[in-house]
């Protein structure tokens, strides 16, 4: 029996609702791992300490088998895929339980087929243009990929103050309060999080409560 510490969240099912869901604690947690056990086991500990967003990219052969079983033994989770290329991986993985989708590209197919079944995406962009294009196609938040600086993110939104940026590659969590003081509604964080202890991702768990 898994030890369940996560928050209880309501049901999300409206893609609102998912997005709100995705970011509410400032931290996606993407689990890059080579096969589906290996990224439940990297998976559990995270969830189990409080975190409730995670993204599994599409770079894992077996990430959708490894979608499922989070979906189905952690429900009140928010469970994504990332490195979404195309629709066809679009439609696969929200067949698989994925609830939004992540790119590090801007993919207007990704999009269509995502908003199709219901799925949030977040498509990736490293430009101003690029975060003004992924808006326009109906993006449900932007990932700028790579990070840049956080005074960047502030430079941008002062120019588009409601573009929902999500910086991503290359963010400890120990960063991710400056990312959000700087306007940053969540952050991708990857392999850093392996090296983080629990107690610490408790502790920025915690301070998203507050």
């Amino acid at each position: 029996m898994r030890c369940d510490r996560s928050p209880r969240l309501a049901r999300v099912g409206y893609r609102y609702e998912i997005t709100q869901a995705v970011v509410r604690q400032g931290i996606i947690a993407i689990i890059r791992t080579d096969d589906a056990s290996s990224a439940v086991a990297a998976a559990v500990p995270l969830l189990d300490a409080g975190l409730t967003s995670l993204e599994l990219p599409l770079t894992n052969p077996e990430a959708l088998k490894a979608i499922a079983h989070l979906r189905s033994e952690y429900p009140d989770a928010v469970i994504g895929a990332g490195s979404v290329l195309d629709s066809a991986s679009a439609v696969a993985a929200v067949r698989a339980g994925a609830q939004f989708l992540v790119a590090p590209n801007l993919e207007l197919s990704v999009i269509r087929a995502g908003h199709r079944y219901g799925a949030a995406v977040l498509p990736g962009a490293g430009t101003v243009t690029e975060i003004v294009q992924a808006m326009e196609a109906g993006a449900d938040a932007v990932k700028v990929f790579p990070a840049p600086t956080p005074q960047w993110v502030k430079d941008v939104l002062a120019v588009l103050p409601h573009a929902p940026l999500v910086p991503t590659g290359g963010v400890a969590p120990a960063d991710v309060p400056g990312w959000l003081a700087a306007g940053a509604v969540a952050c991708g964080v990857g392999s850093a999080l392996a090296r983080t202890p629990l107690a610490e991702i408790q502790g920025l768990v915690r301070a998203s409560r507050s």
